[in-house]
């Protein structure tokens, strides 16, 4: 297993020769408050064995600011903001899952600011996907970039993130608390993660 297979977090080494080593980070750094942004706008029509539709966001989505805002009250210094699109369905369908959301760069400029040193997605990759015959925009690596070089973390091939959201992880009355502690492996630039979520009182 490689250190960014199946659900895993990127180190800033993972882009960066001088950025932080995973087993550099403190463990308190992948622990925090959950905010849970929901954009899994749309429906997978049934498929040919009547399975039911799931919520996705469309292909190749560019999220960008004006579409996390209207949800950003629950955003808060210290949190582990995580965007759900609904593409986790889609892990085991290759032709698909490459053609995931992605989320323009100076998203993560915005949420730096605001505090955010850890997002978590649903997809491959924050960051669109190449992929042959498909034409993709200018934004590269773009998120990585900006969000690593500062030191932050990013979550990838999360999954179940809908239970959260019908949970209603934004509650004003429980506290909810995600965990992507990632193995001690020295010198890597990632690890898988078992990630999960668990509720408090406030």
């Amino acid at each position: 297993m490689g250190t960014h297979t199946g659900t895993h977090i990127d180190a800033p080494y993972h882009f960066f020769p001088d950025g932080r080593k995973i087993d550099q980070i403190p463990l308190n750094e992948f622990i925090g408050e959950a905010v849970v942004i929901d954009l899994s706008h749309g429906l997978i029509p049934p498929d040919a064995h009547g399975n039911q539709a799931r919520r996705k966001l469309k292909e190749r989505y560019r999220i960008t600011w004006d579409d996390l805002e209207p949800f950003s009250h629950g955003i808060q210094p210290g949190c582990i903001l995580l965007i759900n699109t609904g593409w986790s369905k889609a892990y085991y369908q290759t032709a698909t899952y490459f053609h995931h959301p992605y989320i323009a760069p100076e998203v993560a400029s915005i949420l730096l600011w605001q505090g955010v040193r850890v997002v978590g997605v649903d997809t491959l990759s924050p960051d669109e996907t190449l992929w042959p015959g498909v034409e993709c925009g200018d934004d590269e690596f773009g998120f990585h970039e900006t969000f690593l070089q500062a030191g932050g973390l990013i979550a990838e091939n999360l999954t179940n993130l809908e239970e959260l959201v019908e949970a209603k992880v934004n509650s004003v009355e429980e506290k909810w608390i995600v965990n992507l502690v990632p193995l001690n492996l020295a010198g890597a630039d990632g690890s898988p993660v078992r990630a999960f979520a668990y509720n408090t009182k406030r």
